[in-house]
């Protein structure tokens, strides 16, 4: 069974909370070249670091992830204690100022006042309560990280509906290409005559030197070789795109195969309206890569 295709774009958020203490979990993800993970712990958490990481690895293969939590721990059970290093250093920088600056004296609440210098010191938990906490996180972040796959498989789904569209029309003008009368090595030998009778009425090129010429000119100006490709990578691109799964790497590729063979279809061009089309192909070619770049 094919699995959806998925976006690197996402965004999910999951709450919770146990006695004690409430928390959030919010992900987001963005393009990327590879997985790279990063993460916000909320202070005395950090220990989380590792499970985190294996819970994104298992669900994401492709993007940029930030992932944030946050706790708000109960304050009834807090205690307020003073960052005697900050009180030191304010108190020190108010002697120094002493008769440099005219000012009143600081209060006392006014430099208790001062970031830094108070601190507001959670209680610590007990070991089950902490337990219990680190479990509701993990299961709030897998509970995100489920959402977050799910936002990324929902946009990929508009993705593919883009990308096979332009699929078509890179395919309609492969076939218009390889319908032009301009690639008939009979129009080269008529365009050929018609320039020899331009430049001179009196000037006599034998026949067959001129359908010499005109094979020449159609062996260089052959783009079969190219169209073949193309018509073998929108094969293959709509395969990719229907199984689904983790194909960024290999659409992009493709994207690039196909700006190749079009840009050597322009440089082989041999008449006005076959490089037009030739053109309209690579504008084509750099809608559909823009979208591959979001694609997991």
């Amino acid at each position: 069974m094919s699995q959806p295709l998925a976006s690197m774009t996402g965004y999910a958020r999951a709450t919770g909370a146990v006695p004690g203490a409430s928390f959030a979990c919010e992900v987001k993800s963005v393009n990327g070249r590879g997985l790279d993970i990063r993460l916000r712990l909320a202070p005395g958490l950090d220990a989380l670091e590792s499970d985190i990481r294996q819970l994104v690895g298992k669900m994401v293969s492709r993007g940029s992830v930030t992932f944030n939590l946050s706790v708000e721990r109960d304050g009834a059970g807090g205690d307020l204690l003073i960052n005697r290093q900050a009180l030191a250093t304010v108190l020190a920088a108010l002697d120094e100022l002493k008769g440099k600056v005219e000012a009143t004296a600081p209060s006392l609440d006014g430099i208790l006042g001062l970031k830094g210098v108070l601190e507001q010191r959670d209680r610590p938990m007990s070991s089950e309560a902490e337990e219990t906490l680190i479990a509701a996180i993990l299961d709030a972040a897998s509970q995100a990280l489920v959402d977050l796959v799910l936002a990324r498989r929902q946009e990929g789904n508009q993705i593919a509906i883009i990308l096979l569209d332009r699929l078509d029309q890179i395919e309609s003008l492969v076939t218009q290409a390889e319908q032009h009368p301009a690639r008939s090595r009979e129009v080269i030998l008529a365009r050929l005559r018609d320039q020899v009778a331009t430049i001179a009425d009196d000037i006599t090129i034998p026949e067959e030197r001129l359908a010499q010429e005109a094979l020449l000119l159609a062996t260089k100006a052959d783009i079969r070789e190219e169209l073949d490709r193309l018509v073998a990578h929108i094969a293959n691109a709509r395969q990719l795109i229907r199984g689904g799964g983790a194909v960024g790497r290999r659409l992009d590729f493709l994207a690039q195969e196909f700006n190749r063979e079009a840009n050597t279809l322009c440089s082989k061009s041999n008449a006005v309206e076959l490089t037009a089309i030739g053109l309209d192909l690579k504008a084509a070619i750099d809608q559909l890569r823009e979208q591959v770049q979001n694609i997991e």
